[in-house]
C-alpha cells in the first residue's frame, strides 16, 4: 500500500520480439504491439486512434520504427 510505485508498463523481449502495427485492412483500424519471431504471434498492447497515440506507444517503448503487418 505505502511500497514503491510498480512499473505497469509491460517490456517485451527485444531478441524474440519486434514492434509492430498492426492495421485492419477493412476498416483501417491500428493495434500497436509485439509480433513474436518464433511463433508469429502478435500481442497488442495499445488502440491506436491517433499520430499522437502512435507517438505514445514509441516513446514509452523506445521504439523509432514499427513493422507494418496487416
Amino acid at each position: 500500500m505505502f511500497g514503491k510505485k510498480k512499473n505497469n508498463t509491460p517490456s517485451y523481449d527485444k531478441e524474440h520480439e519486434v514492434p509492430a502495427l498492426k492495421s485492419s485492412i477493412c476498416t483501417g483500424e491500428q493495434t500497436a504491439g509485439f509480433l513474436n519471431l518464433e511463433t508469429n504471434k502478435f500481442r497488442d498492447v495499445m488502440l491506436i486512434k491517433s499520430p499522437a497515440d502512435l507517438e505514445v506507444f514509441k516513446h514509452t517503448y523506445g521504439v523509432d520504427e514499427l513493422k507494418k503487418i496487416y
